[in-house]
């Protein structure tokens, strides 16, 4: 029972902490960081879910992952085309 708590409070803070970081965080320019820094959050989210059941863990983490990257890259992308300075 404590092992399903300890997976639960830590996931907490990784979601809360590595949301606030990546939102109000120093201004990092490289796209890469910043792809870095938003899996924060999603490991603290896969931990909440791993107390519940390994399998919505995994898949949690997996779309997660996926779903940030390709926004990180489709911003990134079309910041280089309007001429922007990364």
């Amino acid at each position: 029972m404590i092992e399903t708590q300890i997976w639960f409070y830590t996931g907490c803070i990784l979601l809360v902490g590595g949301s606030i970081a990546t939102a109000i965080g120093p201004g990092v320019k490289d796209p890469i960081v910043r792809t870095l820094n938003t899996e924060i959050p999603t490991i603290g989210l896969s931990l909440i879910l791993l107390s519940y059941n390994h399998t919505i863990a995994l898949l949690t983490f997996i779309a997660a992952s996926v779903i940030i990257t390709m926004i990180l890259l489709r911003v990134v992308v079309r910041m280089e085309e309007m001429g922007a300075k990364l």
